[in-house]
């Protein structure tokens, strides 16, 4: 019963021991490869994002590159700068002295003659621009057409006659977004990532702020570092799932479970099988009655015994119970199957457990031992109270 008990708890035990190890490591490999295609995404997109902003800035430089030829001067800017505009352009602007004088479009875009050098929000990264000659971005901002774009100062220095340097002042253009790297990001939106695009404030302040995100929170992202003119960007990305597949290691799962509670059973079955086989042959080889060996029981075993115990003489006996029609007729066949039964226990008490003992049929009884063991010479025994009945017995030694 322990072992029919404890072999099946075992199996079952094991089995989602293993399920359970074989599903751990599925999910690390599942999270291995999806970093693993996410960091190569990242970083594809990422590039295209850092071409897109250059793309972006570059019109800064051609404008640059108008005021160095036209010695501080643009023929028809707004015929230029409306060659220059595309989707993802919100304004072009020129700022002599850094007050902006010239935008396009014009219109809704008054308000942006400024002085850049001494406003409040934009003087310090302006005057660090002009002082430094690089390039700056500032943003993202509020547009007042709506949406969001990112701002782009170019200083300007042109030489005198003397060829000595002087600032002339800034090219800007407003980069709207997200629109200016859409492309990259409508691609990844579309391959189900979420995104998060960030960048530091300023050259002055390295506090990174979202320029664009499709979510709210990131767990565990990849992340590719971009740098844009003297900027730090970061782009982080994480599948829209999650870095494990839930539908995957369920089918894993309740597979496995399924297979290892088919093994428990299959078991349990296999134990019951046995016992049953078991029963079945202690059915065919003993006696129903006295549960000795019958017949057919009793010479198997024999030649077993025999086959075991090649050089060693036996013994055999037959016996048979005296007038045992008589028990039968005078108390009745119920009573002769007690007496049967009550002899049949008398004699596996009397021999040894080595002891071969068998019923042929009826009242024969027969017995085998090897010669070599311990046993006493019989010739004659009277086994009595077989329920108040006395019945002599002859042991016939052959």
């Amino acid at each position: 019963m322990k072992k029919k008990t404890i072999v099946p708890l075992i199996v079952f035990l094991v089995g989602i021991c293993l399920l359970s190890v074989f599903t751990y490591n599925t999910n690390v490999q599942i999270q291995k490869d999806r970093r693993t295609i996410a960091k190569l995404n990242a970083v594809t997109y990422g590039q295209r994002i850092e071409n897109d902003i250059e793309n972006g800035i570059e019109i800064t430089d051609t404008l640059k590159q108008l005021l160095i030829n036209g010695n501080g001067q643009i023929i028809n800017f707004s015929k230029v700068a409306e060659n220059l505009m595309s989707y993802s352009i919100q304004s072009v602007q020129l700022a002599p002295n850094g007050v902006v004088t010239e935008i396009y479009p014009e219109e809704g875009n008054e308000a942006g003659k400024i002085d850049l050098l001494k406003d409040s929000k934009r003087g310090e990264i302006s005057n660090y621009a002009k002082d430094h000659n690089i390039t700056i971005t500032q943003g993202p901002i509020e547009l007042k057409q709506g949406g969001s774009g990112l701002v782009v100062r170019n200083p300007i220095y042109l030489k005198d006659e003397n060829g000595q340097e002087y600032f002339w002042g800034f090219t800007i253009a407003i980069l709207r977004v997200p629109e200016v790297f859409e492309d990259s990001t409508n691609a990844l939106s579309k391959f189900k990532y979420n995104y998060r695009l960030s960048r530091e404030a300023s050259v002055l302040d390295k506090k990174h702020v979202v320029i664009d995100a499709n979510c709210d929170k990131m767990i565990c992202p990849v992340t590719y570092n971009l740098t844009v003119g003297k900027e730090k960007w970061k782009l982080e990305i994480m599948p829209r799932a999650g870095w494990s597949n839930s539908t995957t290691l369920y089918l894993i799962f309740f597979g496995g479970l399924s297979l290892v509670l088919l093994l428990t059973g299959l078991t349990i079955v296999l134990f019951l099988l046995d016992e049953r086989r078991v029963e079945l042959k202690e059915l065919a080889n003993k006696d129903g009655l006295t549960k000795l060996y019958n017949r057919y029981g009793f010479d198997e075993m024999a030649e077993k015994m025999i086959s075991k115990n090649p050089k060693e003489h036996c013994v055999a006996v037959l016996l048979d119970v005296d007038d045992f029609k008589l028990i039968n007729d005078m108390y009745g066949h119920a009573y002769g199957d007690k007496a049967l039964i009550s002899l049949a226990e008398n004699m596996r008490k009397f021999f040894p457990s080595s002891a071969l003992l068998g019923r042929n049929g009826g009242d024969e009884f027969c017995i085998l031992f090897v010669s070599h063991l311990d046993m006493p010479n019989i010739q004659m025994m009277r086994l009595k109270d077989l329920n108040s009945c006395v019945v002599p017995i002859q042991l016939f030694m052959k």
